[in-house]
């Protein structure tokens, strides 16, 4: 089993729809720190949600700088029952690095908390002012996206990658 790299954008934005759970990890000065988060995708940037104050709110507002993971899959996969090495998780993942910045905007907050349900639902929502207003949402600009297929099946010629 190898990893492979995956390239084709099409195959990237379906893991992101697939996907329920980003995980987010951010540094303030030097002490990680990871949370995992709802997201959406507003074309190529990520939309986040939260309380306008908090441990991840502080550290953001210090260091807007973050790494974003979403995991798609987690089947078990050996080439060898009995060779604990040839084990493996079948799974895509998407790693992202990039900038976030808190949206103050009334508007550009009503219409990102749209397209964040369209992540989960695909009813039409509607937000009340109390709501828009007291809710946080940070947008973050990609600067670098990767993203790998592990556990797959090696193409031979006799099983063509099946």
């Amino acid at each position: 089993m190898r990893t492979i790299k995956i390239e084709n954008r099409e195959e990237i934005n379906n893991i992101l729809k697939t996907c329920k759970t980003c995980y987010v990890a951010m540094a303030d000065e030097n002490v990680p720190y990871v949370l995992p988060m709802n997201f959406a995708m507003d074309e190529d940037r990520v939309v986040l949600h939260s309380a306008q104050h908090g441990r991840m709110w502080e550290t953001l507002k210090k260091n807007p700088r973050v790494c974003i993971n979403w995991t798609l899959g987690e089947e078990l996969a050996w080439q060898d029952e009995q060779v604990g090495c040839s084990y493996r998780v079948k799974s895509k993942t998407i790693n992202m690095e990039g900038t976030a910045e808190f949206i103050d905007d009334y508007n550009e907050k009503y219409r990102l908390l749209q397209v964040f349900m369209s992540q989960y639902s695909p009813m039409a929502f509607k937000f009340n002012r109390p709501a828009v207003e007291n809710v946080g949402i940070i947008l973050v600009h990609v600067d670098h996206l990767s993203a790998r297929e592990f556990g797959a099946q090696a193409v031979t010629p006799w099983n063509k990658g099946k």
